[in-house]
């Protein structure tokens, strides 16, 4: 009976944790994931939980106890990055970090004798490596991705410069961050431990974390530690000299990350070769472009580009070897041009702007249309979420594309949002 209850209570988390538009397949290994993170209690206790933000009085009523005892509880799950804070208006809210980027990486951005975190490593390999069900909803179930790469801007000329969009900039990211927090890339320590080690040997100390969720992660279990601009600039520096590819969240305000990525562990990256053509992150505006005259056929590009776009080819006349990118293939990092030493690789504005989700609610949203969830973001335990969250989810609804608009209409079969839409397009 024990047995069967421990698996129900790891079983409910795992349909929880489902709610969110990014969930994560059910497996076996999944399961074994669960066992390693959350305790027996643990998992029943967060599989009761909204997964829209919610106090510590919410909390408290949902478990049937008193606010101190729910506080020592929530506490507790932060400590181990299993929940994150923030404050609101002097009141404390939590809510659940999603599979990626969430729980799942926090567990290895430090390293913690709570856990084996060897052992843990392997499953996650298996998990997405081999078994491959998590990475291809995770990168390839929206049209909206997760992600997004950020150009190299040391490579942009002072002409292209002026076209570059602040929010392109990771330079600009960290300059408006209240929070940054640094971590162990998650990737890199993932691989060591399963044995996969990074073939480039680039650094671990890479990770960068944003506004509430640096905070929460530097001050419960230092999963993360806060720095200073100047040493979060210095984290780009080193990254660019280790060729490092910027992927960040793909919003355009406040993202909660920037990952400094090698092509050997990241997962986005290991996707874009194993999934080529499709593309598991939203490009740059930019794709690089060669001058054959200067082209010396060294072949550093091919060697760099993370997720191999350039091949080289031989003229069949003069036997001269060139560089060709494949630009349905190409992230547009810059990483090629700027190891050009003859500067035979520039880049160019794409012909087609890559548009970019305002905020992480207008990303949630579009994912959510596009993957028929969108009722999961408003209705919670059969609950209404808190005005705060209605009108934000509504009001990156009216922001949307007419299809899009009668898209959420049709998930939501809500009144309401029939009224608000008829509304909108009579202004």
């Amino acid at each position: 009976m024990g047995h069967i209850t421990s698996k129900n209570a790891y079983k409910s988390l795992e349909e929880r944790i489902n709610w969110f538009t990014q969930g994560a397949p059910a497996s076996e290994t999944f399961y074994k994931i669960l066992q390693v993170l959350f305790t027996e209690k643990e998992a029943k206790v967060m599989a009761m939980l909204p997964v829209r933000p919610f106090t510590v009085k919410r909390a408290a009523r949902i478990w049937n106890t008193s606010e101190a005892k729910a506080e020592k509880v929530l506490d507790h799950l932060c400590e181990k990055a299993l929940l994150v804070d923030s404050s609101y208006e002097g009141v404390r809210r939590f809510v659940i970090p999603p599979p990626m980027a969430g729980f799942i990486e926090f567990a290895l951005m430090r390293t913690r004798g709570d856990i084996d975190q060897k052992y843990l490593a392997e499953l996650y390999y298996q998990y997405m490596n081999v078994e491959e069900d998590f990475v291809k909803d995770l990168f390839y179930a929206t049209e909206t991705k997760l992600g997004r790469v950020y150009v190299q801007e040391p490579v942009l000329t002072n002409e292209h410069m002026n076209h570059i969009l602040d929010y392109e900039r990771a330079t600009h990211i960290i300059e408006e961050a209240k929070y940054i927090g640094l971590g162990l890339c998650y990737c890199r320590h993932k691989a060591y431990h399963a044995g996969h080690p990074c073939e480039i040997d680039a650094p671990w100390d890479v990770c960068l974390t944003f506004g509430n969720v640096a905070r929460s992660l530097a001050e419960h279990g230092q999963h993360a530690r806060l720095i200073s601009k100047e040493e979060a600039k210095d984290v780009l520096e080193r990254s660019y000299a280790a060729n490092l590819v910027q992927i960040g969240e793909n919003v355009r305000e406040a993202p909660a990350f920037i990952c400094n990525c090698c092509g050997c562990c990241c997962e986005a990256l290991q996707a874009a070769r194993r999934f080529a053509p499709a593309q598991p992150v939203a490009t740059t505006n930019y794709i690089p472009k060669v001058t054959s005259e200067t082209c010396v056929g060294c072949g550093k590009c091919q060697k760099v580009c993370p997720i191999g776009a350039i091949t080289m080819k031989e003229d069949p006349v003069t036997g001269k070897k060139c560089a060709v990118v494949q630009e349905d293939l190409c992230l547009g990092c810059g990483v090629c041009a700027r190891n050009c030493g003859t500067k035979a690789l520039h880049l160019e504005k794409r012909p087609k702007r890559v548009i970019t989700p305002v905020n992480s609610t207008h990303r949630f949203v579009l994912q959510a249309i596009e993957k028929g969830t969108l009722q999961n973001l408003v209705f919670d335990n059969q609950y209404f979420a808190n005005h705060r969250a209605m009108a934000q989810i509504f009001g990156a609804i009216l922001q949307l594309p007419p299809v899009k608009q009668a898209l959420a209409s049709e998930q939501f079969k809500s009144v309401y949002l029939d009224r608000l839409l008829s509304l909108h397009k009579k202004k």
